[in-house]
This record gives structure tokens, sequence and C-alpha cells, in this order.
């Protein structure tokens, strides 16, 4: 797929239409003819510069199909951003008191995370849950650090250097889809990140294909109207327990524990 097929599938792949302009309707100052090539432009720009990427794995079976996918992961990615946790600020996430209240292996002794587990984070942020996760499942497992901002994924790839572990996969995401592997994970963990998600049945369906029959989601979310870190409540940006339970059974999900923490409560969601 080469020339002008390619652009029009770039661009219908990012959801790019144009609709046609009444005879009588004067030209609005970006239109028209002008606007379809500097969109097609952009898909060129999309499509010849991401051969390079090294964070979609495996390769689909042509050229043309990955192209797109890549183009979709960037494009969609950057539209994003401003919902997101600013990456200048992951310092904030690593508080020398955030193991006594996020109780990490509470939370992964609920999920069922142990020697040899395949898991994900999602939404990795700095990678304070992947090298927690990357411990406990040992070499003989897999760790897939996801989120949909490169930044991040490159201060992921930075601290597991550092750490000596070579049992993280960091994976690039766009909106609701993980881009993970299908029917492949025993666990996944989806910290403080459910507020910056769009269209969040979408997203939980999206998690639920990427597990095995027997997996687990785990939903961490601060309590609305509580104090401690994160968020301030009257930001309006906590998410009730409720609303995600309803969310779940939508993307055909059941909830198969509850779990108060400190600041935060804990959903386990499977098949």
């Amino acid at each position: 797929m080469t020339g002008r097929p390619l652009c029009n599938a770039v661009l219908a792949t990012l959801g790019v239409t144009f609709s046609p302009r009444h005879p009588n309707q004067p030209h609005p100052p970006f239109h028209g003819r002008w606007q379809r090539k500097a969109m097609k432009v952009l898909a060129i720009a999309l499509a010849a510069g991401l051969a390079s990427s090294h964070l979609v794995a495996p390769w689909p079976r042509t050229v043309g199909t990955w192209i797109l996918q890549r183009a979709e992961v960037q494009a969609l990615a950057a539209v994003q951003h401003g919902r997101l946790f600013p990456p200048q600020d992951l310092g904030l996430l690593e508080g020398p008191d955030r193991d006594a209240w996020q109780k990490p292996d509470q939370i992964m002794d609920a999920l069922g995370i142990a020697d040899g587990s395949t898991v994900a984070d999602i939404g990795a942020g700095a990678g304070w849950f992947t090298i927690r996760l990357a411990r406990r499942i040992g070499p003989n497992g897999v760790v897939y650090a996801q989120d949909v901002q490169r930044q991040m994924l490159e201060a992921i790839r930075r601290r597991v250097a550092r750490e000596g572990l070579r049992n993280v996969e960091t994976r690039l995401g766009v909106g609701s889809v993980p881009n993970l592997p299908e029917r492949s994970l025993d666990a996944m963990l989806v910290v403080d990140v459910y507020p910056e998600v769009e269209d969040r049945v979408t997203f939980l369906k999206n998690l639920a294909a990427a597990l095995k029959p027997t997996g687990r989601v785990g939903i961490i979310n601060y309590k609305p109207g509580r104090g401690g870190p994160g968020p301030a409540p009257d930001e309006g940006v906590r998410v009730d327990s409720d609303a995600v339970e309803e969310d779940a059974l939508a993307a055909g999900l059941r909830v198969l524990a509850r779990q108060t923490l400190p600041y935060q409560y804990l959903l386990v969601l499977g098949p």
C-alpha cells in the first residue's frame, strides 16, 4: 500500500473525515482542498517516521497494517495528553511513605500475583509499581509496563536498567487501547489511572481481552471525599467505586472482591 491509498488509510485510521461543502457555503479559513493536503502531509509524516519505533511487538503480518497501527498510537496519544499526569511531576509519585499507605503487597496478594506470573502495570508512570511487580514475579514472569506517554516509558526503561531487571517490557498504548497481547495476562494493575480514562467501558473491555480465563484486574482509586495524597477531593476527579462497578458490569466483568486501603479502594474484577 503506497501513495494516496496509504494516506487515505492512515487518515481513516485516525478518524479524519471531510464533509462536502455546499456550493453556496463560504470557505472557512481552513477548508477543502488545502485542508485535505495538510492532513495528507500529516499522514505521510506519520507513516514515514514510525518504522524506527520498537515499542510495539510483534510486527503485524503486513507493513501497511503495522504503519497504520503506529500512526494511530502516536497521533492519538498526543491528543490525549491534556488529561494525563504531567511527566515533569513524576517525583510526586515517589514519596518515602508511599509503601506504608499504598499497601503494594496487599494489592498483589489480592490479585494472586506470584512467581512466574504475567502481569501488566497500566498507566505505569515512572514505574513505582512496575519495579515491585517485577520483583514479585521473578525472572520467570513478565511485567508489561504500559503507558500512553513516551516520557513515562523512557523513565521506566532507565529505572529498570538501574535495578538490573530483565523481566519488564514497555508498551505504548493509545486512549482506551492498552496494546497488550490477547488472553495472556494473569493480572493487571490500574492504579490511580481510571479518572484519566475517557471511554471507560471500552477501556475495561480491552483490558478483559488481554486476560487469561482466570485473570484479574485490580482497579485502585482514591476514595471520594477523603484526604491524604492524590488529587484534592474538591477537584472533582476522584471516582466513586459504585461508578467503576457499573462500568465493569457494562464491560462484561464481575466484581470478585472489594478491599479498603488507607486512602484508596481496591476492586478486583474478572471475566
